[in-house]
This record gives structure tokens, C-alpha cells and sequence, in this order.
């Protein structure tokens, strides 16, 4: 490949970038549920600004190309729900979805107290369950989407994370 993907704090100006890359990247999810209108394919760009202006936003760059980005906040109970994990597809399998992750969870415990991190994903969607397993994530329970997708809820406790970082 030539260059290093680097992982960094999203700006402002990531915004548009983070909005096309993941309108890409959860196309195979849609399918993967024959659902389009599924939550991270119909949030807007504003939602998105108002997200890096407020809660841990990552990005993933290739060169001056963003392939990949994370979202985490910390809710009132202290634990951090992790979101909207993507990496481009001609790019996925590479550890930039790990390396992402861990980017979250450093910031999300370290700089923001994070006790506990939480996620969710498709029922059917074995890769990301995958990833999450090797991080460390335990399944606890299901949920269902304001999308109508049933979703596994993951949990991991910040303090594991500390401990291996």
C-alpha cells in the first residue's frame, strides 16, 4: 500500500467524509437485513457535526483519505456506548476496525471515566461480533432497533481494557 493509516481525533471538517464513508460502509448491513433504512444509513450530516462537536469521534486516514471512523459518549450511569464502527470495505480485515476501537475506548476511559463499554450490533453481522469478541466484549443481552433490527448488546468493563492497554 505505500502509506501508514493513522487514527486521530475527528474535526469539523471530517464531518462530510464520515458521512459518505458511512453511508458506504453499512450498505452491506442493509443488505445483509434487507433493510435500507436502517439507523446509520438515514442519519444526517448535521447529526453527525453535532456528534464530533460533542463525543469522542475518531477517524481513520490514509493519506488524506478518511477510511474509517468510531463514535463513543458517556452516558449518565458512567459506561461509554461505542458506535457507528466502519472501515472502508476495500480496507476491512486489515486491524483498522481494532485499532479504532481501542482508540475509543483509551479516550473514553481515560479522558472521559468510563466504568463500563457498551455496544450493539446486528444479530447477523458474524464479522463485527467477531471483532468485538477478540477485543474482549461479552454479549449480554438483545435488543430491537428503532430501525426494527435485533440487535446483541456487548459489554466490556473499562477497567479490563485498562489493565491490557
Amino acid at each position: 500500500m505505500g502509506m501508514s493509516v493513522t487514527i486521530s481525533v475527528a474535526t469539523d471538517e471530517d464531518a462530510e467524509d464520515v458521512f459518505r464513508l458511512q453511508y458506504l460502509c453499512f450498505q452491506s448491513e442493509a443488505q445483509l437485513y434487507g433493510n435500507y433504512r436502517i439507523d446509520p444509513l438515514v442519519e444526517t450530516l448535521d447529526a453527525i457535526r453535532r456528534e464530533i462537536g460533542v463525543d469522542s469521534v475518531f477517524v481513520a486516514r490514509l493519506g488524506d483519505e478518511v477510511v474509517g471512523a468510531v463514535r463513543g459518549r458517556i452516558a449518565e450511569d458512567g459506561s461509554a456506548a461505542i458506535t457507528r464502527l466502519c472501515v472502508h470495505p476495500r480496507l476491512q480485515g486489515h486491524g483498522i476496525g481494532a485499532r479504532l476501537l481501542r482508540a475509543a475506548e483509551a479516550e473514553l476511559a481515560g479522558q472521559r471515566g468510563a466504568t463500563l463499554f457498551r455496544l450493539q450490533t446486528g444479530h447477523r453481522s458474524e464479522g463485527n461480533l467477531r471483532l468485538y469478541r477478540r477485543a474482549g466484549y461479552e454479549p449480554v443481552g438483545r435488543v430491537w432497533g428503532t430501525d426494527g433490527v435485533e440487535l446483541i448488546v456487548l459489554e466490556k468493563s473499562a477497567a479490563t481494557y485498562v489493565a491490557t492497554a
